[in-house]
Protein backbone atom coordinates (compact mmCIF):
# COMPACT_ATOMS: atom_id res chain seq x y z
CA UNK A 1 0.00 0.00 0.00
CA UNK A 2 1.11 3.30 -0.85
CA UNK A 3 2.00 6.32 1.30
CA UNK A 4 -1.05 8.59 2.48
CA UNK A 5 0.07 11.77 1.09
CA UNK A 6 0.45 14.69 3.20
CA UNK A 7 -1.77 16.56 1.26
CA UNK A 8 -4.84 14.48 1.72
CA UNK A 9 -3.86 15.26 4.95
CA UNK A 10 -3.99 18.72 4.97
CA UNK A 11 -7.25 18.70 2.69
CA UNK A 12 -9.17 16.76 5.68
CA UNK A 13 -7.75 18.92 8.43
CA UNK A 14 -8.64 21.99 6.55
CA UNK A 15 -12.38 21.10 6.25
CA UNK A 16 -12.73 20.46 9.82
CA UNK A 17 -13.94 23.88 11.63
CA UNK A 18 -11.75 25.90 13.40
CA UNK A 19 -13.03 26.99 16.61
CA UNK A 20 -10.95 29.78 17.06
CA UNK A 21 -11.84 33.53 16.24
CA UNK A 22 -11.02 34.96 13.18
CA UNK A 23 -9.25 37.45 14.84
CA UNK A 24 -5.59 36.78 15.87
CA UNK A 25 -5.20 33.16 14.30
CA UNK A 26 -1.82 33.29 13.89
CA UNK A 27 -1.49 29.47 12.56
CA UNK A 28 -3.95 27.72 10.10
CA UNK A 29 -5.59 24.76 11.79
CA UNK A 30 -4.33 22.27 9.16
CA UNK A 31 -0.84 23.31 10.05
CA UNK A 32 -1.05 22.61 13.91
CA UNK A 33 -2.96 19.31 13.50
CA UNK A 34 0.01 18.24 10.75
CA UNK A 35 2.66 19.22 13.30
CA UNK A 36 0.93 17.21 16.22
CA UNK A 37 0.81 14.21 13.83
CA UNK A 38 4.64 14.61 12.59
CA UNK A 39 5.74 14.84 16.76
CA UNK A 40 3.94 12.18 17.22
CA UNK A 41 5.63 9.89 14.44
CA UNK A 42 9.11 11.61 16.45
CA UNK A 43 7.78 10.05 19.76
CA UNK A 44 6.69 13.06 21.35
CA UNK A 45 3.02 12.87 22.48
CA UNK A 46 2.12 15.26 25.09
CA UNK A 47 1.00 18.22 24.19
CA UNK A 48 4.41 19.86 25.29
CA UNK A 49 6.34 17.48 24.01
CA UNK A 50 4.77 18.49 20.84
CA UNK A 51 5.31 22.14 21.23
CA UNK A 52 9.21 21.80 22.59
CA UNK A 53 9.36 19.37 19.24
CA UNK A 54 8.27 21.87 16.80
CA UNK A 55 10.27 24.59 18.23
CA UNK A 56 13.31 22.69 17.74
CA UNK A 57 13.04 21.75 13.97
CA UNK A 58 14.42 23.74 10.92
CA UNK A 59 12.74 26.40 9.24
CA UNK A 60 12.96 24.34 6.17
CA UNK A 61 10.95 20.92 7.92
CA UNK A 62 8.46 23.64 9.11
CA UNK A 63 7.41 25.36 5.98
CA UNK A 64 6.70 21.85 4.48
CA UNK A 65 4.69 21.11 7.80
CA UNK A 66 2.91 24.46 6.89
CA UNK A 67 4.96 27.27 9.09
CA UNK A 68 6.52 29.35 6.47
CA UNK A 69 7.57 31.66 9.01
CA UNK A 70 9.41 29.03 11.02
CA UNK A 71 7.69 29.85 14.23
CA UNK A 72 5.02 27.04 16.01
CA UNK A 73 2.06 27.55 18.67
CA UNK A 74 3.27 27.54 22.10
CA UNK A 75 1.50 24.30 24.39
CA UNK A 76 -1.35 26.56 25.76
CA UNK A 77 -2.68 27.34 22.01
CA UNK A 78 -2.54 23.51 21.36
CA UNK A 79 -4.40 22.47 24.38
CA UNK A 80 -7.07 25.35 23.81
CA UNK A 81 -7.33 24.10 20.61
CA UNK A 82 -7.69 20.42 21.24
CA UNK A 83 -10.01 21.38 23.85
CA UNK A 84 -12.37 23.14 21.84
CA UNK A 85 -12.69 21.07 18.05
CA UNK A 86 -15.19 18.71 17.18
CA UNK A 87 -14.12 15.18 17.08
CA UNK A 88 -16.66 14.18 15.22
CA UNK A 89 -15.98 16.61 11.98
CA UNK A 90 -12.08 15.42 12.56
CA UNK A 91 -13.02 11.88 12.82
CA UNK A 92 -15.41 12.05 9.69
CA UNK A 93 -12.73 14.10 7.84
CA UNK A 94 -10.25 11.67 8.71
CA UNK A 95 -12.05 8.44 7.39
CA UNK A 96 -12.96 10.31 4.11
CA UNK A 97 -9.40 10.88 3.62
CA UNK A 98 -7.93 7.60 4.61
CA UNK A 99 -10.31 5.37 3.07
CA UNK A 100 -9.81 6.71 -0.43
CA UNK A 101 -6.70 4.80 -0.65
CA UNK A 102 -8.13 1.80 1.14
CA UNK A 103 -11.26 1.25 -1.39
CA UNK A 104 -11.54 -0.80 -4.56
CA UNK A 105 -13.53 -0.26 -7.56
CA UNK A 106 -15.70 -2.10 -8.20
CA UNK A 107 -15.11 -3.50 -5.00
CA UNK A 108 -15.76 -7.50 -4.68
CA UNK A 109 -17.89 -8.83 -2.14
CA UNK A 110 -16.34 -9.89 1.33
CA UNK A 111 -13.15 -8.88 0.11
CA UNK A 112 -12.17 -6.74 3.23
CA UNK A 113 -12.40 -7.02 7.03
CA UNK A 114 -13.44 -4.16 8.99
CA UNK A 115 -13.07 -4.60 12.65
CA UNK A 116 -15.29 -2.84 15.45
CA UNK A 117 -13.97 -2.34 18.92
CA UNK A 118 -14.15 -0.37 21.97
CA UNK A 119 -11.30 0.75 23.99
CA UNK A 120 -11.11 2.08 27.55
CA UNK A 121 -8.31 5.02 28.08
CA UNK A 122 -7.04 4.20 31.47
CA UNK A 123 -5.36 7.78 31.92
CA UNK A 124 -8.77 9.11 32.26
CA UNK A 125 -10.40 6.53 34.41
CA UNK A 126 -9.56 8.61 37.74
CA UNK A 127 -12.07 11.49 36.07
CA UNK A 128 -14.63 9.08 35.07
CA UNK A 129 -17.08 10.96 37.50
CA UNK A 130 -16.60 14.08 35.59
CA UNK A 131 -19.73 14.49 33.37
CA UNK A 132 -16.99 16.33 30.94
CA UNK A 133 -14.56 13.35 31.07
CA UNK A 134 -14.44 10.93 27.87
CA UNK A 135 -13.63 7.36 29.02
CA UNK A 136 -14.38 4.98 26.27
CA UNK A 137 -13.94 5.60 22.26
CA UNK A 138 -15.29 2.88 19.56
CA UNK A 139 -13.04 2.62 16.27
CA UNK A 140 -12.96 1.03 13.18
CA UNK A 141 -10.13 -0.62 11.94
CA UNK A 142 -9.41 -2.52 8.59
CA UNK A 143 -7.84 -6.42 8.96
CA UNK A 144 -5.47 -5.93 6.31
CA UNK A 145 -4.05 -2.56 6.41
CA UNK A 146 -4.12 -1.90 10.11
CA UNK A 147 -5.30 1.75 9.21
CA UNK A 148 -7.98 3.56 11.62
CA UNK A 149 -10.77 4.45 9.11
CA UNK A 150 -13.31 5.84 12.13
CA UNK A 151 -13.14 6.53 15.90
CA UNK A 152 -16.16 8.21 18.08
CA UNK A 153 -16.49 9.06 21.70
CA UNK A 154 -18.55 7.10 24.08
CA UNK A 155 -20.27 9.47 25.86
CA UNK A 156 -23.12 7.88 27.25
CA UNK A 157 -23.47 7.44 30.93
CA UNK A 158 -24.98 4.03 30.90
CA UNK A 159 -22.98 0.42 31.18
CA UNK A 160 -20.06 0.14 28.71
CA UNK A 161 -21.47 -2.43 26.52
CA UNK A 162 -24.76 -0.71 26.11
CA UNK A 163 -23.11 2.45 25.57
CA UNK A 164 -20.63 1.21 22.92
CA UNK A 165 -24.24 -0.04 20.87
CA UNK A 166 -25.60 3.62 21.23
CA UNK A 167 -22.64 4.46 19.27
CA UNK A 168 -21.65 2.09 16.89
CA UNK A 169 -24.60 3.39 14.01
CA UNK A 170 -23.44 6.42 13.68
CA UNK A 171 -19.97 4.90 13.30
CA UNK A 172 -20.70 2.39 10.80
CA UNK A 173 -22.95 5.60 8.82
CA UNK A 174 -19.53 6.97 8.05
CA UNK A 175 -17.79 4.24 6.31
CA UNK A 176 -18.55 2.95 2.82
CA UNK A 177 -19.69 -0.92 2.91
CA UNK A 178 -19.92 -2.31 -0.20
CA UNK A 179 -17.17 -4.90 -0.32
CA UNK A 180 -16.52 -5.04 3.28
CA UNK A 181 -17.31 -7.37 6.28
CA UNK A 182 -18.04 -6.13 9.76
CA UNK A 183 -16.53 -7.98 12.05
CA UNK A 184 -16.83 -8.14 16.17
CA UNK A 185 -17.69 -9.95 19.04
CA UNK A 186 -21.15 -10.96 20.34
CA UNK A 187 -21.81 -7.84 21.70
CA UNK A 188 -22.73 -6.32 18.46
CA UNK A 189 -24.44 -9.27 16.75
CA UNK A 190 -27.89 -7.19 16.93
CA UNK A 191 -30.18 -7.34 14.86
CA UNK A 192 -30.68 -3.63 13.90
CA UNK A 193 -26.81 -3.49 13.39
CA UNK A 194 -27.05 -6.35 10.53
CA UNK A 195 -29.66 -4.61 8.62
CA UNK A 196 -27.97 -1.49 8.49
CA UNK A 197 -24.87 -3.36 7.23
CA UNK A 198 -26.95 -5.10 4.97
CA UNK A 199 -28.79 -2.00 4.14
CA UNK A 200 -25.66 -0.14 3.33
CA UNK A 201 -23.92 -2.93 0.78
CA UNK A 202 -21.78 -4.64 3.55
CA UNK A 203 -21.77 -7.85 5.35
CA UNK A 204 -21.36 -9.34 8.97
CA UNK A 205 -19.65 -11.60 11.05
CA UNK A 206 -19.85 -12.47 14.05
CA UNK A 207 -19.70 -14.23 17.13
CA UNK A 208 -22.90 -15.17 19.11
CA UNK A 209 -23.05 -15.53 22.84
CA UNK A 210 -25.28 -15.71 25.81
CA UNK A 211 -26.73 -11.94 24.91
CA UNK A 212 -28.33 -13.70 22.20
CA UNK A 213 -29.61 -17.08 23.54
CA UNK A 214 -31.93 -18.25 21.49
CA UNK A 215 -29.52 -17.84 18.57
CA UNK A 216 -26.73 -19.07 20.75
CA UNK A 217 -29.07 -22.51 21.41
CA UNK A 218 -29.84 -22.87 17.79
CA UNK A 219 -26.27 -22.93 16.48
CA UNK A 220 -24.65 -24.91 19.06
CA UNK A 221 -27.77 -27.32 18.89
CA UNK A 222 -26.61 -27.91 15.41
CA UNK A 223 -22.90 -28.53 16.16
CA UNK A 224 -23.20 -30.23 19.38
CA UNK A 225 -26.45 -31.70 20.04
CA UNK A 226 -26.27 -33.19 23.80
CA UNK A 227 -27.15 -36.83 22.83
CA UNK A 228 -27.09 -38.20 19.17
CA UNK A 229 -25.22 -36.35 16.94
CA UNK A 230 -26.62 -36.31 12.86
CA UNK A 231 -24.70 -35.60 10.30
CA UNK A 232 -24.95 -32.05 9.00
CA UNK A 233 -26.51 -31.63 5.48
CA UNK A 234 -23.88 -29.13 4.39
CA UNK A 235 -20.76 -29.05 6.16
CA UNK A 236 -17.55 -27.29 5.36
CA UNK A 237 -14.25 -26.60 7.38
CA UNK A 238 -11.05 -25.47 7.71
CA UNK A 239 -7.81 -25.84 10.16
CA UNK A 240 -4.82 -23.66 11.03
CA UNK A 241 -1.87 -24.72 13.31
CA UNK A 242 0.72 -22.46 14.80
CA UNK A 243 3.78 -22.33 17.14
CA UNK A 244 4.91 -19.66 19.22
CA UNK A 245 4.13 -16.81 22.24
CA UNK A 246 4.91 -19.73 24.32
CA UNK A 247 2.06 -21.30 22.82
CA UNK A 248 1.85 -25.26 21.32
CA UNK A 249 -0.16 -26.68 18.69
CA UNK A 250 -1.91 -23.69 18.85
CA UNK A 251 -4.97 -25.38 16.54
CA UNK A 252 -8.11 -23.42 15.46
CA UNK A 253 -10.78 -25.65 13.44
CA UNK A 254 -14.00 -23.91 11.88
CA UNK A 255 -16.81 -25.81 10.85
CA UNK A 256 -19.47 -23.89 8.80
CA UNK A 257 -22.54 -24.81 7.29
CA UNK A 258 -25.53 -23.43 5.59
CA UNK A 259 -28.13 -25.76 7.36
CA UNK A 260 -30.03 -23.25 9.33
CA UNK A 261 -30.21 -20.78 6.88
CA UNK A 262 -33.71 -21.43 6.14
CA UNK A 263 -35.00 -21.89 9.61
CA UNK A 264 -33.31 -19.18 11.79
CA UNK A 265 -35.02 -15.50 11.21
CA UNK A 266 -32.02 -13.50 11.32
CA UNK A 267 -31.13 -10.23 9.37
CA UNK A 268 -29.32 -11.58 6.03
CA UNK A 269 -28.15 -15.12 7.61
CA UNK A 270 -26.41 -17.16 5.13
CA UNK A 271 -24.07 -19.42 7.29
CA UNK A 272 -23.44 -20.55 10.77
CA UNK A 273 -19.82 -21.79 12.31
CA UNK A 274 -18.14 -23.14 14.85
CA UNK A 275 -14.77 -22.37 15.94
CA UNK A 276 -13.04 -24.49 18.05
CA UNK A 277 -9.52 -23.50 19.28
CA UNK A 278 -6.89 -25.69 21.39
CA UNK A 279 -3.58 -25.13 22.59
CA UNK A 280 -0.80 -26.47 24.97
CA UNK A 281 0.72 -23.92 27.47
CA UNK A 282 3.08 -24.62 30.44
CA UNK A 283 0.17 -24.97 32.39
CA UNK A 284 -1.55 -27.90 30.26
CA UNK A 285 -3.95 -28.13 27.42
CA UNK A 286 -6.58 -25.18 26.67
CA UNK A 287 -9.72 -25.49 24.92
CA UNK A 288 -12.57 -22.85 24.06
CA UNK A 289 -15.38 -23.41 21.61
CA UNK A 290 -17.00 -20.10 20.02
CA UNK A 291 -20.47 -19.93 17.50
CA UNK A 292 -21.25 -17.37 15.02
CA UNK A 293 -22.96 -16.19 11.91
CA UNK A 294 -22.38 -14.51 8.91
CA UNK A 295 -23.92 -12.82 5.71
CA UNK A 296 -21.46 -14.15 3.08
CA UNK A 297 -22.90 -16.67 1.50
CA UNK A 298 -20.50 -20.26 0.67
CA UNK A 299 -20.00 -19.43 -2.76
CA UNK A 300 -18.60 -15.96 -1.58
CA UNK A 301 -16.89 -17.23 1.57
CA UNK A 302 -15.23 -20.43 2.02
CA UNK A 303 -14.44 -22.04 5.33
CA UNK A 304 -10.53 -21.08 5.00
CA UNK A 305 -11.90 -17.07 4.57
CA UNK A 306 -14.61 -17.10 7.33
CA UNK A 307 -11.23 -18.39 9.20
CA UNK A 308 -9.18 -15.64 8.22
CA UNK A 309 -12.06 -12.84 8.71
CA UNK A 310 -12.26 -14.36 12.24
CA UNK A 311 -8.67 -14.12 13.14
CA UNK A 312 -8.29 -10.70 11.08
CA UNK A 313 -10.57 -9.33 13.90
CA UNK A 314 -7.40 -9.10 16.24
CA UNK A 315 -6.39 -6.58 14.50
CA UNK A 316 -7.51 -3.95 16.29
CA UNK A 317 -6.42 -5.32 19.31
CA UNK A 318 -2.58 -6.02 18.16
CA UNK A 319 -2.16 -3.39 16.13
CA UNK A 320 -3.80 -0.51 17.10
CA UNK A 321 -5.43 -0.79 21.04
CA UNK A 322 -1.38 -1.90 22.31
CA UNK A 323 0.53 0.02 19.81
CA UNK A 324 -1.59 3.42 21.30
CA UNK A 325 -1.40 1.87 25.00
CA UNK A 326 2.30 0.93 24.86
CA UNK A 327 3.96 2.75 21.94
CA UNK A 328 2.03 5.47 22.10
CA UNK A 329 1.45 6.29 25.59
CA UNK A 330 -2.41 6.63 25.50
CA UNK A 331 -3.19 4.91 28.94
CA UNK A 332 -0.36 7.28 30.55
CA UNK A 333 -2.08 10.41 29.04
CA UNK A 334 -3.58 12.65 31.73
CA UNK A 335 -5.21 14.76 29.51
CA UNK A 336 -9.61 14.34 30.34
CA UNK A 337 -10.90 17.59 30.12
CA UNK A 338 -13.82 18.60 26.96
CA UNK A 339 -12.66 17.14 23.34
CA UNK A 340 -8.92 17.33 24.27
CA UNK A 341 -8.81 13.41 25.19
CA UNK A 342 -9.99 12.65 21.71
CA UNK A 343 -8.48 14.49 19.54
CA UNK A 344 -5.30 12.86 20.75
CA UNK A 345 -6.94 9.57 20.50
CA UNK A 346 -7.79 10.59 16.66
CA UNK A 347 -3.97 11.52 15.77
CA UNK A 348 -3.13 8.71 17.16
CA UNK A 349 -4.88 6.11 15.38
CA UNK A 350 -3.32 9.22 12.21
CA UNK A 351 0.00 7.76 12.99
CA UNK A 352 -0.89 4.95 13.12
CA UNK A 353 -2.59 4.57 9.84
CA UNK A 354 0.27 6.07 8.32
CA UNK A 355 2.98 3.87 9.12
CA UNK A 356 0.68 0.80 8.62
CA UNK A 357 0.13 2.41 5.35
CA UNK A 358 3.40 2.49 4.41
CA UNK A 359 4.21 -1.17 5.57
CA UNK A 360 5.95 -0.02 9.05
CA UNK A 361 5.06 -2.25 11.95
CA UNK A 362 7.39 -2.05 14.13
CA UNK A 363 6.00 0.91 15.72
CA UNK A 364 8.26 1.37 18.83
CA UNK A 365 11.73 1.51 16.61
CA UNK A 366 10.30 3.62 13.73
CA UNK A 367 9.03 6.18 15.97
CA UNK A 368 12.71 6.23 17.53
CA UNK A 369 14.53 6.54 14.38
CA UNK A 370 12.26 9.84 13.29
CA UNK A 371 12.61 11.52 16.84
CA UNK A 372 17.01 10.93 15.86
CA UNK A 373 16.42 11.67 12.61
CA UNK A 374 13.88 13.99 11.49
CA UNK A 375 13.73 14.14 7.98
CA UNK A 376 12.83 10.53 7.75
CA UNK A 377 9.02 11.50 8.28
CA UNK A 378 8.58 13.07 5.26
CA UNK A 379 8.35 9.77 3.20
CA UNK A 380 5.54 8.59 5.85
CA UNK A 381 3.75 11.55 4.44
CA UNK A 382 4.50 11.33 1.10
CA UNK A 383 7.09 14.19 0.68
CA UNK A 384 10.27 13.87 -1.25
CA UNK A 385 13.54 14.56 0.96
CA UNK A 386 15.94 16.97 -0.63
CA UNK A 387 19.14 16.54 -1.91
CA UNK A 388 22.01 18.84 -1.28
CA UNK A 389 23.36 20.49 -4.20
Amino acid sequence: MECIKLSRLLTAFASVPDPRRPQGRRYPLAAILTLAVAAMLANHGSVLAMAEWGADQSTDLLARLGFPNGTTPHQSTLQRLFRRLDPHRLSAALSQALTGDVAIDPPARGHEGIALDGKAHRGRLAFQSDAHACVHALSAVCHTHGIVLAQLPITSTAEKAEAELTVAPALIAQLAWPGRVLTGDALYCQRDLCTQILTAGGDYLFLVKANQPDLLEDVRLLFDPPHVTLPLRDRREARTVDQGHGRYDDTRHLVTSTDLTDYLDWPGLAQVFRLEHSWWEKDGAHRTIRYGITSLPPEVASADQLLVLRRGHWTIENQVHYVKDVSLGEDRCPVHLDAGPMILAILRDTVISLLHAAGIHTIAAQLRTISRHPDTLLPLLGLAVRQNA
